[in-house]
């Protein structure tokens, strides 16, 4: 297993992931069974891009506009 595999598969998850479950089956859709991970990876991707911002802002405060 790769470097990237294993940071991938041991990522805690950030959501809650009921809530998730119940905004999308609330907009008439359902939920496939990975999804849930797409969601956690797509959530880590955007602190990560914040973090990148807030260090090129000289800052260690992650502020709404870093999103």
């Amino acid at each position: 297993m790769s470097e990237e595999q294993t940071e991938t598969t041991s990522k805690e998850s950030l959501i809650v992931t009921s809530k998730v479950k119940a905004y999308i089956k609330s907009k008439g859709f359902m939920t496939s069974g990975d999804a849930i991970d797409g969601i956690n990876d797509e959530i880590y991707r955007l602190i990560d891009k914040a973090l990148e911002r807030t260090s090129a802002n000289k800052r260690t405060t992650v502020r709404s506009t870093d999103f």
